[in-house]
This record gives C-alpha cells, structure tokens and sequence, in this order.
C-alpha cells in the first residue's frame, strides 16, 4: 500500500529553519510494532501517524513515535501534523479549532489565516510541576557541566512529555552547553523524565527567551525547537514567578546550536493555562511504501 506522507518544518516560515517532523497521513492498517519502525527508521525526532478519530468530538487521531517509543503528547508534532492535515484536504477548522485525539485525550487546536499566512496553536494538557532536590540539582549541573540559576529551583514539568526544567544566568552561557548526553539518558530514566528543558532571558527585543531541549533518552540529543519544552518553561515562568500578573504573551528562539531559527509564540494566562504556536511549512511530499 502506498501512503501520503510529508514532512513538516515547524516552528518556522522558512523551509530548512525549525523542526522536521515526518507524518504519515493514510495511517489505517499500520500495527503498533511498524509505526515505530517507520519511526526509527525517519529518525527524527518524532514521526506521526494519522488516523479516524475514535471519539467523536475529534476529528482525526494522533500517534506519536521517537525513534524509539511512543509518546502520548508532543508539542512540534501536534503543530505540524495540523498542518499536514489541513494542506491535504483531511480536516477542516469547525469556528477556527481543530480537536485533535492522542495519548493524552483531546487537544484543541486554534487555526488562524491561511496557507502560507497560516499560524496554529494549542493549549498545553494541565501541568503537574515538583521541584528538584538538591541531589538531582546538583548532578543536573554535572550533565549540562554549568551552574543553574537556583534563584527559580529546577523542577520537573510534566505535560504528557515530562521535562526537567532550569534557568540559567544568560544566553552566552546556554549557548555553550555540550551536556553529557550519557549521564543524562541515566538522569533521565531515573527520573522519568522526557529530558531537559532550559533556557535564558535575551537581552534584546526580538525575543524574550532562548531555548534548549535534551532528550537523550529518547535518542534525540537536542530537539531543535520543541514545543512541550517550551510550554514546560513557560509553566516553570509561571510558577515561579518570572513573569508579569495577568496574561503574559511572549516569543522564545530555539535551534540556533543545531542550525535553526525557531520561533515559538507562548501564551500564559493569569490561571496558568498556556498555548503553544508558530507556522509551519511542508518540506517534503510523496508516498510512503508499505
């Protein structure tokens, strides 16, 4: 069987500049066993599956792959597969919204203009959020081999994908990072966690933030621009109150390590809830065999 695939740039206007991820558009028929195969076999940070929805408020389902496990949620994928359905003619904005079905239980997805002008977005799954003790903080350090800024403890954030969360001191500093990719595959398994989340404050108005995003345990070293990494960082804003009262409204930057330009709009509300959005554009089409 031949199955429309594509892949989508996320996070991005310009081909080649935010975050792949592969989607499989014609899904039915495809076991649990071959999804993540395909999956490995991409090797990108996540691939997609698309399929009938199940529930009949959605309208279509998700599932999502690393190279090597699934994953109930996932922010990049959740954007472009939006987008991939859209372009293809398999959904259709009801008020503006798509309803997305996944590991999680339904995401809404707000659509707004068209084509190349399109923007989507979505609201992060309610956050459970735990501060790290001491113990993990301190071989956190030893895995990024740079001091946190403990002034906002590190915590772990968990979205559906669970991220370990920390501020450092300034960008230069992010920038520089070269984590130990091994001890951080132990950190986090033993943890459970995702990977990690971390960021600094710009000192420009381009942007508010700069990005990274580690997953090593998933066999992704640095995800180039994540979208459940950064709404953990903006649940961890939240919390720990680094950003303004009331509704907060921001751009992070993610990728520039890994040769990217991500973009990434956030939004926080006053309760804390918080969307997630950027454009997308199709890199890739053709037909998948198999």
């Amino acid at each position: 069987m031949q199955r429309t695939y594509k892949v989508v740039d996320v996070f991005t206007k310009m081909p080649f500049a935010g975050n792949p991820v592969a989607v499989v558009l014609d899904a039915q028929g495809l076991d649990t066993q071959t999804m993540q195969a395909i999956a490995r076999w991409t090797n990108l940070s996540e691939t997609t599956f698309l399929l009938p929805a199940q529930n009949a408020e959605a309208d279509y389902q998700l599932r999502i792959f690393t190279p090597r496990n699934e994953l109930p949620f996932a922010g990049h994928p959740t954007l472009g597969s939006a987008h991939a359905a859209l372009e293809a003619g398999r959904a259709t904005p009801r008020q503006g919204q798509l309803v997305q079905e996944c590991g999680v239980g339904l995401v809404t997805l707000n659509v707004s203009g068209s084509g190349k002008d399109r923007s989507l977005s979505f609201t992060l799954p309610p956050a459970r959020h735990a501060e790290l003790d001491e113990a993990d903080i301190e071989d956190l350090e030893a895995i990024l081999g740079a001091p946190v800024d403990r002034t906002a403890r590190p915590m772990m954030v968990d979205v559906g994908p669970v991220w370990v969360v920390a501020r450092l001191k300034s960008v230069e500093q992010l920038l520089a990072l070269r984590p130990d990719f091994g001890r951080s595959q132990v950190f986090e398994h033993r943890l459970g966690a995702t990977g990690i989340s971390v960021f600094a404050t710009h000192g420009h108005d381009d942007a508010d933030i700069e990005v990274r995003s580690f997953a090593a345990s998933q066999g992704v070293n640095e995800d180039p621009v994540c979208g459940s990494g950064n709404g953990s960082v903006a649940v961890f804003r939240h919390v720990q109150g680094l950003l303004p009262p009331g509704q907060a409204h921001y751009l992070a930057t993610q990728g520039r390590c890994v040769g990217r330009n991500g973009r990434v709009s956030v939004r926080v509300g006053a309760d804390g809830a918080v969307d997630v959005g950027g454009q997308c554009v199709t890199t890739v089409e053709g037909r998948l065999a198999g």
